[in-house]
């Protein structure tokens, strides 16, 4: 086993919405799929790195404020993510924490559907 996670996915109501939420919120470009019956989002990585998407349709659960919380890349900078998230209609719901010396930051936001999603980064 390489990773303790190997995917994971962010239910979504509205694909279109969330996609242009998490791209503007991490500064990024997501490639869509087809997931079986479903349709994902993809966010960017890279080689055998542990991915994940944006999930909507039949197969994707609710979207949910409690539950497991997945944690996303925010580097370079924890802060400009939190100011992206605002802006792109988000919410901060627990501001920028320290991690022991050398772990970098984390905060938690509530996306456009309502699912409390950690951020981290470095700095």
């Amino acid at each position: 086993m390489k990773n303790a996670i190997s995917w994971f996915e962010i239910p979504s109501t509205q694909l279109d919405r969330a996609q242009a939420f998490y791209e503007a919120a991490l500064n990024c470009k997501m490639r869509r799929e087809p997931m079986g019956p479903s349709e994902g989002a993809v966010f960017p990585y890279e080689g055998e790195g542990v991915g994940g998407c944006l999930m909507a349709g039949p197969t994707a659960p609710a979207p949910s404020a409690s539950g497991t919380l997945v944690y996303l890349d925010a580097s370079p900078s924890l802060d400009a993510a939190l100011t992206r998230v605002t802006k792109a209609g988000g919410a901060i719901a627990l501001g920028r924490q320290a991690l022991p010396p050398g772990m970098g930051f984390f905060a938690h936001i509530t996306d456009l559907d309502g699912n409390r999603v950690g951020l981290h980064a470095l700095a």
